[in-house]
């Protein structure tokens, strides 16, 4: 298993974290951004697995 071929998932990955944690925060203004920032780094993760 060659860890450098994964180093380019791994910022869509900590952006999904960092999106959950923003939306666990009981706030309207950082669930919204939460939730935007998992759906960007899901979009991210899926453009970096497939390509």
């Amino acid at each position: 298993m060659d860890i450098i071929r994964y180093l380019d998932e791994l910022e869509p990955v900590g952006m999904v974290l960092i999106g959950l944690v923003l939306f666990i925060i009981p706030e309207p203004a950082t669930s919204t951004l939460g939730i935007g920032l998992m759906v960007l780094g899901g979009a991210w993760w899926f453009y970096e697995w497939n390509r």
